[in-house]
């Protein structure tokens, strides 16, 4: 197994993308720290990976409260080291308004977010890490950076995103940590007319509308089809193994949308 006896953080698992990695990272033989707000969500999802005979903890935490992130992070360093983290948290996107017409809380919302809630943790993470020599951080976003229109709030959160796990990369690789990103946009799974619709209120879109844009998404794919959220988590499962001991300060485009 590729990530036998190793300690992962998943921070936001609650959600459907954490959900899909922290199985997969339990069947490779992780023990999975699940955090979010939602203790039902939690607990279902530790319920399930048990019920496939993995191993999984819980625990509510905010991401954005600092000293919550730092006090269970020392508990999973205490409990046998940090050797993976990952945040998810959603960060309030709003996409499908022009940029000149945005409200600027809607536009600074994901950035704020996003990039606070990367921060806290990836600190957390990296000052454990860096003490032992090794660890992987692994951070996720759409890709959207590299000019995305209609996208709103989400391609300037992405960019700060991706410039800080760079240069976080660059500052304790010499420790043996590595920091690394996965672009991933569209994932059918993930698609859900309510996803859809919370990330704009006037789309409010219907079934029809929605196999529509799943259809698009497929035709703007390298190989015509989009990555499952299988194929999303075999590659987080990847990045966060020894099997990819030399990548580091880069993302890998799991999209197929443009060149990275």
């Amino acid at each position: 197994m590729l990530l036998e006896d190793k300690n992962a953080i998943i921070y936001g698992a609650g959600g459907p993308v954490g959900s899909g990695i922290a199985k997969a990272f339990a069947s490779e033989g992780a023990r999975v720290f699940l955090t979010g707000r939602s203790q039902d969500k939690l607990d279902r999802l530790a319920k399930e990976i048990a019920e496939l005979g993995g191993r999984a903890e819980t625990a509510v935490v905010d991401a954005l409260d600092e000293d919550a992130v730092d006090e269970h992070a020392a508990a999973v360093a205490d409990d046998g080291g940090i050797d993976i983290s990952l945040n998810l948290v959603k960060r309030g996107d709003v996409q499908g308004v022009p940029l000149a017409q945005m409200t600027t809380a809607d536009f600074t919302r994901a950035i704020t977010v996003g990039i606070t809630s990367t921060f806290i943790t990836a600190k957390a993470a990296a000052r454990h890490m860096s003490e032992r020599g090794s660890g992987v951080i692994l951070a996720f976003n759409s890709g959207s950076a590299h000019g995305s229109p209609m996208m709103g709030s989400t391609g300037p959160a992405d960019a700060a995103i991706d410039t800080y796990i760079r240069n976080l990369a660059n500052e304790i690789g010499s420790t043996g940590v590595r920091v690394v990103g996965i672009w991933a946009a569209g994932i059918p799974e993930t698609m859900t007319l309510e996803a859809i619709n919370s990330v704009n209120s006037q789309m409010q879109l219907d079934e029809n509308a929605l196999n529509g844009i799943l259809a698009h998404l497929d035709s703007l794919r390298m190989t015509k089809k989009s990555p499952s959220l299988t194929d999303i988590a075999n590659l987080a499962v990847f990045l966060a193994s020894d099997r990819s001991k030399s990548i580091s300060g880069c993302f890998v485009n799991a999209t197929q949308m443009f060149a990275s």
